[in-house]
C-alpha cells in the first residue's frame, strides 16, 4: 500500500483532478461537509456517467429524503445531474444484508474492488461509519454492518470492502482534523489507519495539513508526500 499526501488550497479542484486522471467506472462516495464541493464540481464534467456505478461508504438509517442523508446530499449536489448507475444504501430499512447483496450482485462473490472510494475522516479518527471500539471496526468476513449511534443506527461499508478499493481518496479540511491527520500520517491508531486499499491518497487543505515541511511540489500547485 502506497499513502500520498497532497496539501492544496482547494480540495475539490485537486479531488477533481483526480478523478479525471484515474477515470473511475466504480466509485463510493462519503458523506460530510468536506465532500459537498467535489460533488458539485464533477457534476460539471462531461464524463462518461453511464458507465459509473456509484455506491456509498456509509448512510445514517433516515429515509432518502432526510435532512442528515449522505444520498440526499449526493444527490442534491451531483447524482441528479449526471446518469450514473446510483446504488444507495436503503437507510429506510437500514438493511445492512441487502446492501451486501447488491454488491455482490454487481461484483460476483469476491471482494468488492471498487476503482476509487472517497472517504473522510472525523476528529475521532472515524472514517466512514468505522468508530474505535464498535465492533464493525473488527469485522473481517461481512462487507456491509449496522452500527448503532447516539444520533442515528448507521449502515458502513467495514474494513474488507474498503480495502478492497484500488485507489482510496481521503478529503481533509480544517484545523481541527490538523492532529488526526497528523496520526493518520504516523500511522497511529485510528480506524482510518486500518484502511489497507492498495493505494491511499490523503488530500488536505492547508488549514489541516502538517505545520512542518517534508513536501516537494505537485501537479497543480499541490504538495505532494509519499509514505
Amino acid at each position: 500500500m502506497r499513502r500520498e499526501l497532497l496539501v492544496t488550497s482547494d480540495i475539490a479542484e485537486t479531488a477533481a483532478g483526480v478523478f479525471l486522471h484515474e477515470r473511475p467506472r466504480s466509485m463510493v462516495l462519503a458523506g460530510g461537509r468536506t465532500p459537498r464541493a467535489l460533488y458539485a464540481r464533477l457534476a460539471t464534467e462531461e464524463y462518461d456517467w453511464g458507465a459509473v456505478h456509484v455506491f456509498f461508504s456509509d448512510e445514517r438509517c433516515v429515509p432518502p429524503d432526510h435532512p442528515d442523508s449522505n444520498f440526499r446530499m449526493a444527490r442534491e449536489t451531483l447524482l441528479s445531474k449526471v446518469t450514473a448507475r446510483v446504488h444507495r444504501m436503503h437507510g429506510e430499512t437500514c438493511d445492512a444484508a441487502g446492501y451486501e447483496e447488491e454488491l455482490r450482485a454487481v461484483f460476483g462473490e469476491d471482494l468488492p474492488t471498487f476503482d476509487m472510494a472517497f472517504l473522510g475522516m472525523g476528529v475521532d479518527g472515524h472514517t466512514a461509519s468505522l468508530f474505535a471500539g464498535d465492533p464493525a471496526l473488527e469485522e473481517t468476513s461481512r462487507l456491509v454492518a449496522r452500527v448503532a449511534r447516539p444520533d442515528h443506527h448507521r449502515l458502513t461499508l467495514t474494513l474488507p470492502a474498503l480495502s478492497a478499493s484500488k485507489l482510496v481518496v481521503f478529503l481533509i479540511s480544517g484545523a481541527e482534523k490538523r492532529e488526526p491527520l497528523r496520526r493518520l500520517l504516523a500511522g497511529g491508531d485510528l480506524p482510518a489507519v486500518r484502511v489497507a486499499a492498495r493505494r491511499v491518497l490523503i488530500i488536505a487543505d492547508t488549514a489541516a495539513a502538517p505545520t512542518h515541511g517534508g513536501y516537494r511540489e505537485g501537479r497543480a500547485g499541490a504538495n505532494v508526500r509519499g509514505k
